[in-house]
């Protein structure tokens, strides 16, 4: 409690910045999800305080995710009744505690640290092209939108163009003032300054754009901002009509396959993203902390528990959200906890306020954050790494911005395979010659990958030839590379090479060889 409270200085703004950023995504996912707009806020609540309480990560935020709509609009139109659905974000969630227990969160540490960078600059780029439709006004497409394909049948490119048409002057005058405040805050002299140190970037930035609209909106009426630029959380005149935005799963429909269906699709989906998301949010944090994965499977599900128990959209760790934390200074996950609380609050007691927040000041932020995400000089850092680390990452990058974020990084995941195996297949095989001698010397693990290479460079030797085949270095020799030195040294008499393998240390430590590559040196001389 101590290490919280000596943060809560940098934690509370941060708090704030997120929770401003999270109610206009909560909002738009839910909406997306075919879902009323509560179900989101719910989420987002239950995200912040339930996960934030559980969850080892001290920068992950939790809560309703883009990548969940598609199969969370096509469950709710093939349930029975939305209660159906609840019920299903329940046993999804029982499903990640069970996951949690038997340690399935392991899945996260195979994903390559070029994918991860990948996936965070995709998601900076992902920003910026989202965010700055709804920063000049254009409000067509929800909030949190991430996949290449909208709702409205837009494309992120089509909807960028096509925003130019619908250029709101107040959204445009706050979201680029928004982003010089923002450019601003980032300067040596502002950082000198304690009394700026005080104040958050992106809270200063909500605050002006509500003055700015506030005064653009009773000044000129060409100004004037449409009710779709400003946040729009639902406004309960009393406690009962609060309460009844609250809904409950009908366990009469547990016997129901469509519900397990969806809930195990829920379940395995939103835990490879969580894992995804927390592994990413670990390479952004500055203290280098890692999060035990297995725990962050236990928390998520807990989330889910409770939201569906209440009526909320399914949970996953959100990398915008996570980010938006992160560039805001947040040090422990007090943060999380505080804007799940401040989303509460807020929407049960002073929603009209909120109401007053124009989405333009909120795109400025994001867009701001995505340039921090995918800047340049980590384009230039993976490409100096070499082709290995930079095909993966910049494939990683152009599969999400172009399909979604779960399918792009499966693609990068399948390009870093085939990397590992490729420099696998390289250093295997040592290949050198001088005049008539040749050296063939095996490294390590020589998997059936290295068969082409290997039966390349035996080919290679020309006649009367001399060549040794080294086997000391291996630690691992796949049988269809035994084969292949088999097949070799059995015919190589026909073109008099003569073949001396080097099998003395290999031969003491492993008893997989086959028995006719002992014999081989001898027969062929």
């Amino acid at each position: 409690m101590k290490k919280y409270m000596q943060n809560i200085g940098s934690d509370l703004p941060a708090a704030i910045v997120v929770f401003l950023v999270a109610i206009p995504l909560c909002l738009g996912i839910a909406v997306a999800s075919g879902l009323n707009e509560f179900s989101g806020i719910i989420g987002g609540m239950v995200g912040g305080i339930i996960v934030g309480l559980i969850s080892g990560s001290q920068l992950s935020v939790s809560g309703p995710a883009a990548g969940l709509t598609a199969i969370v609009a096509g469950a709710v139109l093939k349930l029975p009744a939305v209660e159906a659905f609840f019920l299903a974000v329940v046993l999804a969630g029982l499903l990640q505690v069970l996951m949690g227990i038997f340690k399935m969160g392991i899945i996260g540490d195979y994903v390559p640290n070029s994918v991860i960078k990948g996936m965070l600059a995709a998601i900076g780029v992902i920003l910026i092209l989202k965010q700055l439709p709804h920063l000049v006004g254009y409000d067509k497409n929800y909030e949190g939108d991430e996949t290449f394909i909208e709702v409205s049948g837009e494309n992120t490119f089509s909807a960028l163009i096509n925003s130019l048409n619908y250029i709101t002057p107040i959204a445009m005058i706050i979201g680029i003032t928004g982003i010089a405040i923002l450019i601003l805050f980032e300067t040596k002299w502002i950082k000198s300054k304690k009394v700026f140190q005080l104040l958050s970037g992106p809270l200063v930035v909500v605050l002006v754009g509500v003055g700015l609209h506030l005064l653009l909106s009773e000044s000129s009426r060409p100004f004037a901002a449409k009710a779709a630029d400003l946040v729009n959380i639902p406004v309960a005149n009393s406690a009962t009509e609060f309460f009844s935005f609250f809904h409950f799963p009908d366990w009469s429909f547990l016997a129901n396959p469509d519900v397990w269906i969806t809930a195990v699709t829920l379940a395995i989906v939103a835990s490879l993203e969580t894992l995804l998301g927390i592994e990413a949010v670990d390479k952004l944090d500055s203290l280098k902390r890692v999060t035990p994965t297995n725990r962050e499977l236990m928390a998520q599900g807990s989330g889910n528990i409770v939201s569906g128990l209440l009526g909320g959209l399914p949970l996953t760790s959100v990398i915008v959200r996570s980010s938006a934390n992160v560039n805001a200074g947040a040090k422990t996950k007090s943060s999380a906890i505080m804007h799940g609380l401040l989303i509460f609050v807020c929407v049960a007691f002073v929603p009209g306020i909120l109401n007053l927040i124009p989405k333009a000041a909120l795109a400025a932020i994001l867009v701001f954050t995505g340039y921090k995400l995918a800047k340049v000089s980590l384009f230039k850092e993976y490409y100096r790494k070499g082709w290995d680390q930079f095909m993966p990452f910049l494939i990683t990058l152009l599969a999400i911005v172009f399909t979604d974020l779960l399918k792009g990084v499966l693609i990068g995941i399948a390009v870093g395979i085939f990397y590992v195996i490729r420099s696998n297949f390289r250093t295997a095989i040592f290949y050198v010659a001088e005049k008539n001698l040749h050296l063939i010397r095996l490294r390590k693990d020589v998997s059936f990958f290295s068969k082409p290479h290997l039966k390349r460079r035996l080919e290679e030797i020309p006649q009367d030839g001399k060549v040794i085949i080294d086997l000391t270095k291996a630690e691992f020799i796949d049988k269809d590379i035994i084969d292949t030195i088999n097949e070799f040294t059995q015919h190589a008499s026909l073109k008099n090479i003569s073949v001396t393998i080097n099998k003395s240390l290999y031969n003491e430590s492993h008893k997989l060889v086959d028995k006719n590559l002992y014999n081989a040196d001898d027969s062929a001389h």
